[in-house]
This record gives C-alpha cells, sequence and structure tokens, in this order.
C-alpha cells in the first residue's frame, strides 16, 4: 500500500467511523423513541452504515429532546418549576385582587407561598 493508498483511507474512513459512532451515541441519547425504535434504528446503521445514517439525519427531528445530551441536570436551587396548576392560582389571586378582595401585599405574600 502507497502512502497515497493509506492517506485518502484515513481521509475517507476516519470521519465515516467518527459520524457512525455520533449517529450512534445521538441514538442512544434520544428520549422521544421506544427501546424496539432504537433497536431497529442501530440495527439499520450497523448493516447499512453510510445509507442507515443518512436515512437517520434526515428522518431526525429537529427539536429532539436532548436532556440526557446535556446531562439532564435538574434547575438550579430556588428555582420551582411553574406549573398549570400553579398559574390558574395565581391568577384567581390576579383577579380577587383586581376586585378589590385582596390587597397587593396579601396578593404578593399568597404569590410567593404558591411559586415557593
Amino acid at each position: 500500500m502507497t502512502f497515497w493508498n493509506f492517506f485518502f483511507l484515513i481521509l475517507i474512513y476516519v470521519p465515516l467511523v467518527m459520524l457512525w459512532v455520533f449517529t450512534l451515541v445521538d441514538l442512544a441519547h434520544r428520549q422521544d423513541l421506544s427501546g424496539i425504535a432504537k433497536g431497529l434504528w442501530a440495527v439499520a446503521v450497523v448493516l447499512l452504515p453510510i445509507l442507515g445514517m443518512l436515512v437517520y439525519f434526515i428522518t431526525r427531528p429537529d427539536d429532539v429532546d436532548t436532556s440526557a445530551a446535556t446531562g439532564g441536570q435538574p434547575p438550579p436551587p430556588g428555582v420551582s418549576e411553574l406549573t398549570f396548576e400553579k398559574l390558574d392560582e395565581i391568577e384567581k389571586l390576579a383577579e380577587l385582587r383586581d376586585s378589590g378582595a385582596l390587597t397587593d401585599d396579601e396578593f404578593a405574600t399568597m404569590k410567593s407561598k404558591i411559586l415557593g
């Protein structure tokens, strides 16, 4: 094997192997696919590497959940999750304040209790 054959072999196969590994890692981190779907994609990518990778990245949605890829870190301490129930309670408090049943101080106190 000459130097140039080896050079082009490395130039072509190293990026392909890196892309193949990236595809399998990305597939493992996806939260929107079931285990069976991940397994079928993995089989397709392993058995038909170039075609499997190409089809996988074409059909992969742009807004894939990446929480597993980023470590799934929780929010920093002191930051509570705002839920619909909390929003409904705050809206009811705002209506009571607007009707005059609550003062601004009472509204602020109750709102801070809801938000934690």
